[in-house]
């Protein structure tokens, strides 16, 4: 006789198991010995040698890598800023204050301090003539960490072209180093606005798509760096993707101001391929895999039997005989669960409920 018990696996699956109630003893009688006078199984499944993965389907949405908010020390009226979705690349300008340019440098160290001639040495000073080098400026420059006279004319002469003060000095009131290209996400500044030193006025990503998944901490076996995902786009498109980051830090999200939230990790999906949509925080699907077991025996979930001493044992069918065999399982998909167990082998017929 069986009966129906909910079974967690680890967050991977909830499944109905069956309870084995007959008088038999695992280990009293033998392990393995038919049960006297059991009535014969209604129905049996076979034993499978195969890969198990198990998938699940979260929530996540199409981003911007990078997102970061941009300040600048210049002080005025704001005159032009740059559309929402607007690329903006080395030399361009990230927007303007009384009509002078805040232009765009590629460089990791925030502009901390006015770069003039006479500074002491710092890599600072290089990551400017790289930059000035970049834009064509400096063909007399040495691109090392120290501010020259040649590095002096450069700036001048890039500053004279920019329509900003030709004063050789550099600051922050002129230039904001970012990383690489921005795409404009927010503009926090509008025309006509007044603006001040260490207000944000653009908020801007990079132009690397990827996919933002706030995954349930319930579900954080399935994700696993550098794991593939197929990911469902907006319109019907589907791409493939690998996790390239999974967050370390837990959040709760309260629900209507509760305590009764999810917790999730951050996680991060990089495309293989750039999609065709254009928007940004688009919501998509993502299909997740848990660690593929491979080559393994495998039978239905329903076929496992809780055993009265603990653990989990299957039905072995063999004619109109029956046998139970205690089993070890291992990881779940598509219905089936891995097990192992004495003197199983592929192509055995095992109970399982009647449909």
């Amino acid at each position: 006789m069986r009966k129906g018990l909910t079974l967690a696996g680890g967050g991977l699956l909830a499944a109905v198991v069956a309870v084995w109630t007959a008088t038999t003893v695992i280990g009293g009688g033998g392990a393995g010995a038919a049960a006297p006078g059991a009535a014969p199984v209604p129905a049996t499944a076979p034993i499978t040698r195969q890969d198990l993965v198990d998938t699940k389907t979260v929530n996540g949405s199409l981003t911007y890598s990078g997102e970061r908010q941009v300040a600048t020390d210049a002080s005025g009226t704001v005159t032009w800023v740059p559309a929402e979705g607007a690329v903006i690349r080395r030399g361009r300008p990230l927007l303007k204050v009384d009509r002078k340019p805040v232009v765009l440098m590629y460089g990791k160290l925030p502009l901390y301090r006015q770069l003039r001639w006479g500074i002491a040495n710092g890599p600072d000073v290089e990551q400017l003539e790289r930059n000035l080098r970049a834009l064509g400026y400096g063909d007399d420059m040495t691109v090392d960490d120290r501010f020259s006279y040649a590095t002096y004319l450069a700036v001048r002469e890039w500053q004279d072209d920019q329509g900003l003060p030709v004063t050789g000095r550099v600051d922050a009131t002129q230039v904001v180093f970012l990383p690489s290209v921005a795409r404009v996400t927010v503009a926090q500044a509008a025309v006509g606005a007044k603006t001040g030193p260490g207000r944000p006025v653009l908020t801007v990503s990079g132009v690397r798509r990827l996919v933002h998944v706030d995954l349930n901490t319930t579900d954080q076996a399935l994700a696993r760096k550098g794991a593939k995902v197929t990911v469902e786009l907006p319109g019907g498109e589907r791409a493939t993707g690998r996790i390239t980051s999974v967050g370390t830090v837990a959040k709760r999200e309260n629900t209507n101001g509760g305590e009764d939230g999810k917790t999730t990790v951050d996680v991060e999906i990089t495309l293989t391929k750039t999609p065709k949509t254009k928007l940004d925080q688009a919501p998509v699907e993502v299909e997740m895999e848990s660690e593929r077991r491979k080559n393994v025996l495998a039978v239905p979930v329903e076929a496992l039997l809780a055993l009265r001493e603990g653990g989990f044992g299957v039905e072995v069918v063999e004619g109109t005989a029956t046998r139970l065999v205690p089993v070890e399982t291992g990881g779940f998909g598509g219905g089936l669960v891995e097990i192992s167990g004495t003197g199983l082998s592929e192509g055995m017929k095992v109970g399982v409920p009647a449909t």
